[in-house]
């Protein structure tokens, strides 16, 4: 009779702490399965029934749709190309080269992924909308206000993240580390 308060202390200890680390597991990340390129995530199997269990409770955590294999590919960034976490009161240009796809978006979330700004105004960028420069592939400014050219909104939040989309494209099946990616790059921050 001794032991069972130790027993029970063991056994409460060990379910806390399997239970946070999972909580922590699905709120924080993607699963396993995630690979980083830069500042950008991509889980590639997160809608195939390869799926690891991580990645399938972020999924209905989170009440999304994952891509499948041959419908694309979603990347997400929380941080810029440094490293820092990617705030919405700073501005940000996201440059470089997207992947071959047939269509893409670039869209700005919350950390819930829940939009930044109200219905109405322009809450991402497609691959026709965008106006190209010869110089450089794309050019994405996001900030809070309003900027000339392709300009983003924010919305001024502090936790932001940003969406890129591949759609109909052949990395979905072979991305790796070494794939190109546009950079983000911390332009001003008040």
């Amino acid at each position: 009779m001794r032991a069972l308060p130790g027993l029970l202390l063991a056994l409460g200890i060990g379910a806390v702490t399997g239970l946070g680390l999972t909580a922590l597991s699905v709120g924080r990340s993607t699963g396993a399965g995630t690979l980083r390129i830069g500042p950008w995530l991509a889980t590639p199997k997160a809608g195939t029934p390869e799926a690891d269990p991580y990645a399938r409770a972020v999924t209905a955590r989170l009440g999304t749709l994952p891509l499948a294999l041959a419908d694309g590919l979603a990347l997400v960034a929380d941080q810029d190309s440094t490293g820092a976490a990617i705030d919405g009161r700073c501005t940000y240009r996201v440059t470089g080269s997207v992947p071959p796809a047939r269509f893409w978006t670039l869209a700005a979330a919350r950390a819930d992924f829940a939009p930044v700004v109200e219905e109405g105004l322009r809450q991402g960028f497609t691959s026709y909308e965008i106006v190209r420069q010869s110089e450089v592939a794309t050019d994405v400014v996001v900030a809070p206000e309003a900027r000339p050219g392709n300009w983003l909104p924010s919305g001024g939040v502090p936790d932001l993240r940003l969406i890129l989309r591949l759609y109909d494209t052949p990395v979905a099946t072979t991305i790796s580390a070494a794939t190109v990616l546009p950079t983000i790059s911390r332009v001003s921050c008040p």
